[in-house]
């Protein structure tokens, strides 16, 4: 993964709209008699789209280059692999005069962001581990997609996990300094990481045996419900990785409510020192996600800053 920030296209919702309606009518030799957004973050945004008979898709434009043919190939791939229901790709098409944007289409997927169905959220703790229980034997099951190699999905090319992870985390410290120079992270940031960096070698010191298939970006708004059935959405920076770099991503969000972590730690095992590599794991992400996406977003970063700084006291 390259450790920069990208350079994203300017799209307001009506503009982005009309593209996604010309990208459906393309695809699907109809017209486009309703076109809603459901949302998007800094690199895409998406549409539902619909005719009038009743043929819905979704539309995904993507806000940078050289995105989409990644998110595709890996949608695909966990598609395939994924016992629940996760969005199949329906079309992929590039940027040109019309769209100046590349953009792909999906089916439909029902449901809302398990993060914002409260009967779930506030129900029981039977009901809330049982849903959990889905979560994590599904993600189990992608996990025992292995490689000979670890790293991108598109070209594992590394003999171990910290051939690819190291130098990548080295990156982003490196990086995170440079944005702290420019006012972007904070010195508690930037002073947490050089810390736990001097940890690396201890944090990592168990080999990683296997180069497992990660969704790479499974928090519980990637995760939809409707009904009693659940998807999985939105992968990201998937790869060939320590399963485990698969977990951080479940405390997040509120994620401890359906006990996530704690539920594919019990099942399925973890290494020795698992919970301080989640700690640095998630740390890094959402540092790499700022420098990513110039956004930082305090209640999501703060409570990772102070969580490595505990798992560095107890190591």
């Amino acid at each position: 993964m390259t450790v920069d920030r990208i350079i994203t296209v300017s799209l307001d919702k009506k503009t982005a709209a009309n593209y996604a309606a010309i990208a459906f009518g393309e695809y699907s030799k109809k017209e486009a008699s309703e076109v809603k957004c459901l949302g998007g973050g800094s690199f895409g945004i998406a549409y539902r789209v619909s005719a009038r008979d009743g043929e819905s898709i979704v539309v995904k434009l993507m806000r940078a280059d050289q995105m989409m043919q990644k998110e595709v190939f890996d949608l695909k791939l966990l598609c395939k692999n994924c016992p629940l229901d996760m969005p199949k790709v329906l079309f992929e098409r590039e940027k040109d005069d019309v769209i100046p944007v590349d953009c792909y289409g999906m089916t439909v997927m029902q449901g809302k962001p398990l993060l914002t169905c409260w009967g779930a959220m506030l129900s029981g703790k039977k009901k809330r581990k049982a849903i959990g229980e889905k979560i994590v034997d599904a993600l189990h099951e992608i996990h025992g997609v292995t490689n000979e190699k670890f790293g991108d999905t598109t070209n594992p090319d590394c003999d171990t996990w910290l051939d690819y992870y190291k130098p990548f985390a080295k990156q982003v410290l490196d990086k995170a300094v440079e944005f702290e120079k420019k006012g972007e992270l904070s010195a508690d940031i930037i002073d947490t990481m050089k810390r736990a960096w001097q940890k690396f070698d201890v944090i990592f010191d168990e080999e990683v045996k296997e180069a497992c298939l990660i969704h790479g970006d499974l928090n519980i708004m990637n995760i939809l419900k409707c009904g009693d059935k659940l998807s999985f959405i939105d992968p990201l920076n998937s790869m060939y990785a320590d399963r485990e770099y698969d977990l951080f991503q479940f405390d997040n969000l509120f994620g401890k409510r359906f006990f996530l972590s704690e539920l594919y730690r019990k099942k399925y095992g973890e290494s020795r020192r698992c919970s301080v590599k989640l700690a640095f794991y998630g740390l890094w992400n959402e540092v790499f996600c700022v420098i990513k996406a110039g956004i930082l977003v305090p209640m999501i970063m703060d409570p990772l800053v102070e969580n490595m700084k505990k798992m560095l006291i107890e190591l």
